[in-house]
C-alpha cells in the first residue's frame, strides 16, 4: 500500500452525510436510524430512497450504505461497502475541568476534533460545574466526530477530584498541565524535552488552579508545566491552544 493510499484511507467523504449509529456495521446489514436521526435526515436533509450516506459506530470503520425505505417516523439503510477501517483509539488523554454549559460544549468537541483519546473531568478548587452530564458529553463528542470524519469516539470517564487524579495516576503517563505563572512563554522547547510517548494534557477551570493544587502539580515527577504564550486565555481557549501545540510539537500531527 502506497502512502497516498493509506491517506485516503484515512480521509472522510465530506460529500456524503456521516451517521454515528450503536449498531453492529457489516456488508447486508440492514441499520434503522433512531427517532431523531429519522425526523433530521428526512425532514432537514430530504433524504429519500436510494440516498447514500456513510455509517459508523466506532468499532467496525466507516460503510456505505443506502436508504431502503422510509417512513415518517423511522428510516432504514441497507449496509453496503466498507469505505475505511476502524483505527486504533486516540492515545492522548484529555483532562479537563468541567466549564459552563456552553463552554463546556465547546471544549468537548474540539478536544474530540483535536485527536482526543479519552476525556476525563477533573473536579478542582475552583471548578464551578460539579454536576456533569456523561450523555451530553457523548452527544457532543458524538456530532464533532459525525461532522470531522472521526471514527474512533473517545472514551468519557466518571469526573473525578484534583488530589484523585494525581494520586492514582499512572507514572509512564506524561501530565502536561498548562501554567500561567511560567516563568517562560514559549512552550516548544519545554515540550521538546518530554521524552515519553504517553501523554495527558491537564486544563484547569475558569478562576485557574489554586495554588496548593499548582503546588502539587509541581511536585509530581509525571508532571510538565508549559506556559502558552505573554497572555492570559480563558479555559476553552486555553484547551484548543494546549492541544494544538502539544499535538504539533510532540503529538500525532509530527
Amino acid at each position: 500500500m502506497t502512502k497516498d493510499d493509506r491517506f485516503r484511507l484515512m480521509r472522510a467523504n465530506y460529500k456524503i452525510q456521516r451517521l454515528f449509529v450503536s449498531v453492529h456495521l457489516d456488508a447486508g446489514e440492514v441499520v434503522a436510524a433512531e427517532a431523531t436521526q429519522s425526523h433530521y435526515l428526512a425532514n432537514v436533509l430530504r433524504m429519500g430512497p436510494g440516498d447514500s450516506i456513510q455509517l459508523f459506530n466506532g468499532r467496525d470503520g466507516e460503510w456505505l450504505a443506502r436508504l431502503e425505505s422510509r417512513s415518517r417516523k423511522q428510516l432504514e439503510f441497507i449496509v453496503g461497502e466498507q469505505l475505511r477501517p476502524q483505527p486504533e483509539p486516540g492515545d492522548l488523554v484529555y483532562c479537563f475541568a468541567p466549564l459552563k454549559q456552553a463552554r463546556l460544549d465547546y471544549l468537548v468537541q474540539k478536544a474530540v476534533e483535536m485527536g482526543a483519546g479519552r476525556l476525563q473531568p477533573v473536579l478542582t478548587w475552583h471548578t464551578q460545574m460539579h454536576k456533569i452530564s456523561g450523555k451530553r458529553l457523548s452527544a457532543n463528542a458524538i456530532e464533532a466526530a459525525e461532522q470531522c470524519g472521526i471514527l474512533a469516539i473517545p472514551e468519557i470517564s466518571e469526573p473525578i477530584r484534583f488530589e484523585s487524579l494525581l494520586a492514582t495516576w499512572a507514572p509512564d503517563r506524561r501530565l502536561i498541565f498548562c501554567d500561567e505563572a511560567h516563568e517562560s512563554q514559549n512552550p516548544l522547547p519545554v515540550l521538546a524535552a518530554i521524552g515519553e510517548k504517553k501523554l495527558a494534557i491537564l486544563i484547569g477551570p475558569e478562576g485557574g488552579f489554586s495554588d496548593q493544587e499548582r503546588e502539587q502539580l509541581h511536585g509530581c515527577s509525571f508532571v510538565t508545566a508549559i506556559p502558552l504564550g505573554p497572555r492570559i486565555l480563558r479555559a476553552d481557549t486555553a484547551a484548543v491552544a494546549a492541544l494544538a501545540v502539544v499535538q504539533a510539537a510532540i503529538g500525532d500531527w509530527n
